[in-house]
């Protein structure tokens, strides 16, 4: 099994495969571009809020990779 991705990372995925991110979905993807891991904080949010507010907003984000991705941030917060 490989190392857990850093968010920085996955957001750097999302960001190549989700083209048209919605705007409710935005703030948490630029937020976890700049985490490494759900330990970390984004101002007063903690890496977790930013991961499930993320979640909680990518409803429109579909496909393979989507559900693929959309696991891992789950398990990450789980």
């Amino acid at each position: 099994m490989q190392d857990q991705r850093t968010l920085s990372e996955i957001a750097a995925e999302i960001e190549a495969e989700w083209t048209n991110v919605k705007d409710a979905a935005r703030p948490y993807l630029d937020a976890m571009a700049a985490l490494q891991s759900v330990g970390d904080s984004y101002g007063f949010e903690s890496g977790t809020g930013v991961v499930l507010y993320f979640l909680a907003n990518a409803g429109g984000w579909r496909g393979e990779v989507a559900r693929r991705v959309k696991a891992e941030l789950k398990a990450m917060v789980a």
